[in-house]
């Protein structure tokens, strides 16, 4: 496996971005996870933002790809790791001065490219979002015609009502008319 691939597996998806966590950026840097996170809290105002880095959540360690949380002493993380982005990954080569800083930014920054180009030219994510765009024509389609619909059983209700209403009255007003003499022998005197 070359670096390039090497990178790109430590690479996660957290939060819709794509990120690396700083125990796998110290690793690469020859440096220490503290040190680095150190560096960062010296430096954070280069960081503010989450489209730089944010720190995760016990909840997001817990349910994300990187791992689960165990129950035993000592295999939890202390501190929740930082999640770098493209852009906060950028912004470490100017707090870590290092060559070695230096050289592997350049193999990270071409990892986040490829992954940005290989979604691009991906015909299935083309793909979909043409699907989106149509479910969502259709789903715009649906709510007018159900409101249409909804209109025209209100009127057709009140027409109905009013059907019954009317038929009701013929009803009474035909027997009123229409009482006839009975036949028979009668016996009133």
């Amino acid at each position: 496996m070359n670096d390039i691939e090497i990178i790109r597996s430590k690479i996660y998806e957290i939060r819709g971005q794509k990120v690396m966590l700083d125990y796998d950026l110290a690793e690469m840097y020859g440096v220490e996870t503290a040190q680095l996170k150190r560096a960062v809290r010296r430096n954070i105002q280069r960081f503010e933002g989450d489209d730089f880095m944010f720190e995760l959540t016990k909840d997001e360690l817990s349910r994300c790809q990187i791992g689960i949380l165990n129950g035993g002493r000592g295999s939890n993380f202390k501190y929740q790791p930082f999640a770098f982005t493209e852009l906060g990954v950028a912004m470490l080569s100017s707090v870590l001065r290092s060559d070695a800083a230096i050289e592997i930014n350049r193999g990270i920054m071409r990892a986040f490219v490829s992954i940005r180009q290989m979604i691009a030219a991906n015909p299935i994510a083309v793909r979909l979002s043409t699907l989106e765009k149509n479910f969502e024509e259709l789903k715009q389609d649906l709510e007018e015609i159900f409101s249409d619909y909804n209109d025209i059983n209100e009127d057709t209700r009140a027409q109905l009502d009013a059907i019954n209403i009317a038929l009701a009255d013929l009803q009474t007003t035909h027997k009123k008319n229409n009482q006839r003499k009975r036949i028979g022998f009668n016996t009133e005197d």
